[in-house]
């Protein structure tokens, strides 16, 4: 097959690969704003509820970010396989993932499941236990 003929799915390889870089960075940010916010939060004595209710809130956010960074990658492997088959079915990524969308509780689960894995977890979890190890200790 010409090269031409693949040039929309590179187009969308790069697309897609740039901005799964971009969600990393942004993962980043919210990890680094949790850590921020629980020094910030010791230190000005806030009510451990409320700092531990933030880093939750911090982490489900992170899942659902997580998950849709998850469904870009699943649309950049379609993208490498179609160029190794010499198809062209390029930019089809949300007819993809509108097409086996799963339910309400499907969605759930799959931001129940982004959040739960160790590289999303961290540092959440840890700060989570330090609150309460810290509020058994004062306690």
């Amino acid at each position: 097959m010409p090269h031409t003929d693949n040039a929309a799915l590179v187009q969308e390889w790069i697309a897609l690969q740039n901005n799964h870089e971009q969600y990393e960075k942004g993962a980043l940010l919210i990890k680094l704003l949790a850590v921020v916010l629980c020094a910030v939060g010791f230190a000005l004595a806030l009510h451990e509820v409320l700092i531990g209710a933030l880093l939750l809130v911090l982490w489900l956010q992170e899942g659902i970010y997580r998950t849709s960074q998850a469904r870009l990658g699943v649309r950049i492997l379609r993208v490498e396989q179609g160029l190794k088959a010499g198809e062209n079915t390029a930019f089809q990524l949300h007819s993809e993932w509108s097409a086996s969308r799963p339910g309400t509780f499907g969605l759930l689960a799959e931001y129940g499941a982004s959040a739960l894995r160790p590289t999303v977890a961290f540092p959440y979890a840890v700060l989570l236990l330090m609150i309460v190890i810290l509020v058994v200790l004062a306690g």
